[in-house]
C-alpha cells in the first residue's frame, strides 16, 4: 500500500482520489477545510501554518499531493509570485522532498504560473524540483475539455518521479496525456430542488440590472461589480475563491422560477465531486470558496489511477 500526504488538501479532493485509508497526514491551513475534511474522511486534518511543520514530523510517505497557493501567480491576483509570502510554500514542498524522498510529487497551480515573470517562475520551478532529485512532466488541463463538466478551468499539473525510479519518458508523457471529450449539458450539474434564498428579488440592489441582463435559460452569467457578463461558451465560467467573499463572482442563471445564484452543491457538481460526498452545515460563503479553491476530482482521480499503475 502506498502512503500517501495531502497537503494544502481544501476539500479533500487528492485524498478521495487516492482512497482515504492510503492517507497519512493531511494539512490545511483553512480551519473551514477542516470541518469539510473530516465531514468526508476519518483522517484528522492538521490545521497549523504547513511552512512551519517540522519536516521530520511529517510522516514517511510514497506520494505528496498539493494544490500550492495560487494567488501569488494567478490573473486575479497582485500577480507577486516567488515575492508572496503564500509562495513559501513551494519551498516547503522542496523541502520536504528533499527530506523525505517520496516517490511520485503531484502539484497544481494556475495556467499563470507558466508566463509569470515572463517564464522565469516556471524555469525556476522546474530547474529545482529537477535539483531535488526528480523527472517532471507538466500540463494545463482544462475541466470542460477533459472531463466533459461544463467548466471552463485551466489549472497546470506537475507529476514528478523519483529518478532513481527511472521511469520512462513514454510512462510520464502518458500520464498527463488526455483527450478532449463531449461537452455535458449544464442542466446535469443543475439541482431540482434549489431554497428560495438562492433566488434574487427586487429587494436585492442588483435585482433590475440582472433582469435586464439575464434572459436566456440554461446560460451562465456573472454580475462584475458594475455589469453582467454572458459566458458566450454556454459551460461555466471557473469558479473562483472569491465567490465566498460577497458573492459577486458567483455564476448566476436563469431558471423556471427566477434569476438565482448556482448553490454551492451545484459548483461542487462543476469540480466533478461524487454523490457520497457531502457538504457539511457551515456557510454558503465558505462552501463557495472551497469549491472554487479546489481542485476538479475526476482529473485527479485519473491522474492518482494512472501512477498507482506506474508505482505498482
Amino acid at each position: 500500500m502506498k502512503r500517501v500526504i495531502d497537503l494544502c488538501a481544501g476539500t479533500g479532493a487528492f485524498s478521495l482520489a487516492f482512497k482515504s485509508e492510503h492517507i497519512v497526514f493531511s494539512n490545511d491551513y483553512d480551519k473551514k477545510s477542516k470541518i469539510i475534511y473530516e465531514y468526508n474522511f476519518e483522517e484528522k486534518l492538521n490545521t497549523e501554518d504547513i511552512t512551519g511543520v517540522d519536516t521530520s514530523r511529517i510522516p514517511d510517505h510514497d506520494i505528496m499531493t498539493c494544490g500550492f497557493p495560487c494567488q501569488p501567480f494567478s490573473l486575479s491576483g497582485k500577480k507577486l509570485g516567488f515575492t508572496d509570502v503564500r509562495s513559501q510554500v513551494f519551498w516547503k514542498l522542496i523541502d520536504i522532498m528533499r527530506i523525505k524522498k517520496p516517490e511520485c510529487v503531484i502539484l497544481e497551480n494556475v495556467k499563470n504560473i507558466i508566463s509569470h515573470n515572463n517564464g522565469k517562475t516556471i524555469d525556476s520551478i522546474i530547474n529545482t524540483i529537477k535539483d531535488t532529485g526528480y523527472d517532471l512532466r507538466y500540463k494545463v488541463l482544462n475541466t470542460s475539455k477533459v472531463t466533459g463538466i461544463p467548466q471552463n478551468r485551466e489549472r497546470v499539473y506537475f507529476v514528478c518521479f523519483r529518478k532513481d525510479l527511472q521511469i520512462s519518458q513514454n510512462q510520464l508523457n502518458s500520464i498527463l496525456q488526455f483527450e478532449e471529450v463531449e461537452k455535458k449539458k449544464l442542466k446535469e450539474f443543475m439541482e431540482k430542488e434549489v431554497n428560495n434564498n438562492f433566488y434574487y428579488t427586487e429587494k436585492d440592489k442588483i435585482y433590475n440590472i440582472l433582469k435586464e441582463n439575464v434572459l436566456e435559460k440554461n446560460e451562465v452569467y456573472q454580475y462584475r461589480r458594475t455589469y453582467v457578463r454572458k459566458n458566450m461558451s454556454g459551460e461555466c465560467p471557473t469558479l473562483t475563491a472569491v465567490m465566498g467573499t460577497g458573492g459577486h463572482n458567483v455564476p448566476i442563471i436563469l431558471d423556471e422560477v427566477g434569476i438565482r445564484k448556482l448553490t454551492p452543491q451545484e459548483c461542487f457538481n462543476l469540480q466533478g465531486f461524487p454523490e457520497e460526498y457531502k457538504l457539511p452545515d457551515i456557510a454558503n460563503c465558505h462552501l463557495y470558496k472551497l469549491a472554487g479553491n479546489s481542485v476538479t476530482f475526476p482529473i485527479v482521480d485519473i491522474l492518482a489511477k494512472r501512477i498507482m499503475k506506474v508505482l505498482v
